[in-house]
């Protein structure tokens, strides 16, 4: 018997069904066409989770789910693959990279089972470690996905105080590039820095991206914020000094409960 989770698949599958014979835009979608639309609510279940919505994270892995409904569909159309077989196919990989719940390989923590991961993919063909990272990647997020990999390799820092002393050298080395006036220099050591600056965070057990886009949130609220106590005052920021503005920051600043 059918349980609610595989009626309410099949629904949305019938539904996909109905939608690319019947709907004029549905049935003008490519795979090329859907990859931006994808990409955009991938961000949308970001931003849903930064902000502990989950009622918009319902929303949006739905609106994912419809998306690799639709993927599935056009592959079909094409003599690619069904959707049947890439839901098995996942299943295979899933059961093969965990040996310790399909197997007999016995593992003490996470860690061993990340490396065991990587050891599995690299049996399937894969050259380096590395290749699983997508090129597409925001650079924060790709970063971070580096030294994770090849952390699982074993090159990683052994301690934190390491790690930071390995920001602080990086610190000088943009100084004196910036220093030397070489502009192409100045970027490579600003790139060095902030890549270290993400080691660090893996460090702190922060994820650098979401640490990153809760500031960026931050600073949308208190200036805007700014701009507002500006207006009532019956001025707009333009017209205004430096110290008047930093006036007004340190003051929402320091509402931290509101801002």
């Amino acid at each position: 018997m059918m349980g609610k989770n595989g009626e309410a698949f099949e629904r949305l599958v019938k539904i996909m069904d109905e939608l690319r014979e019947k709907c004029p835009w549905d049935k003008k979608q490519t795979i090329a066409s859907l990859r931006p639309l994808t990409i955009e609510e991938t961000y949308e279940l970001g931003d849903a989770i930064i902000e502990e919505d989950w009622k918009g994270i319902k929303e949006e892995i739905g609106d994912i789910l419809l998306h690799i409904v639709f993927y599935s569909k056009i592959g079909t159309e094409k003599n690619q693959f069904t959707l049947d077989e890439a839901i098995h196919d996942l299943c295979e990989k899933l059961i093969t990279r965990h040996p310790h719940i399909y197997g007999d390989v016995k593992v003490e923590n996470d860690i061993e089972v990340k490396q065991n991961w990587e050891k599995i993919k690299m049996k399937s063909g894969k050259t380096s470690v590395l290749s699983g990272v997508p090129n597409a990647l925001p650079s924060v997020v790709k970063a971070t996905r580096l030294q994770e990999k090849s952390k699982d390799s074993g090159f990683e820092w052994k301690n934190r105080k390491d790690v930071w002393e390995k920001v602080l050298e990086e610190i000088k080395e943009l100084q004196d590039a910036e220093e030397s006036g070489n502009q192409e220099n100045i970027e490579e050591e600003f790139g060095d820095l902030m890549f270290s600056l993400i080691n660090y965070a893996r460090f702190l057990k922060v994820d650098a991206e979401t640490a990153l886009e809760k500031t960026n949130k931050k600073f949308i609220r208190r200036f805007t914020a700014m701009e507002q106590e500006a207006r009532k005052s019956g001025k707009d920021l333009s017209s205004m000094s430096l110290e008047e503005m930093d006036k007004i920051w340190t003051s929402i600043k320091n509402q931290k409960e509101k801002y």
